[in-house]
């Protein structure tokens, strides 16, 4: 399975939206500071993640949460 996630800083007003095939090792680097576009607003804690069943199929569904219309259905029909 491959995963889309959306994780919040808990220090900051700052959501990232990425795909992996790992959600807790993936939550690890970016709350350990191997990412550089996360490092300076860790620590982060996992909001939602969407299942699907190829990486294919996640890279297409992270590119759309990124637009604008794609951040609105997030933000109101998935995380509420």
């Amino acid at each position: 399975m491959w995963y889309v996630y959306v994780i919040k800083s808990t220090t900051h007003e700052f959501m990232y939206i990425g795909s992996t095939n790992d959600i807790d090792r993936r939550l690890y680097e970016h709350n350990s500071g191997f990412s550089i576009v996360t490092k300076a607003y860790r620590p982060y804690s996992l909001i939602t993640y969407v299942a699907v069943q190829t990486e294919a199929q996640a890279r297409r569904l992270e590119k759309y949460f990124k637009t604008g219309s794609g951040k609105s259905v997030l933000l109101n029909r998935i995380i509420g």
